[in-house]
């Protein structure tokens, strides 16, 4: 190992972990994203959820009363 090498690595590592101008707005653009991911994950559970109790509620109705003409 020479130690102009030496150099030439530390500074290649240094300009590595400096960040660009580039990142902020890939880290904003990301962050919306996920915003916009989690929201649409939240919706999507809450539908499944009413479905889900509207399924619970049609067989309790169904084991009480038997079924229904419209099925």
């Amino acid at each position: 190992i020479v130690p102009a090498d030496l150099v030439l690595w530390r500074a290649a590592c240094e300009q590595a972990n400096t960040p660009t101008q580039q990142e902020p707005a890939k880290d904003i653009a990301s962050v919306k994203r996920i915003e916009q991911l989690e929201r649409e994950l939240r919706r999507k559970e809450k539908a499944l959820a009413e479905t889900a109790a509207l399924l619970v509620l049609r067989k309790k109705a169904n084991a009480i009363w038997g079924k229904g003409e419209d099925e």
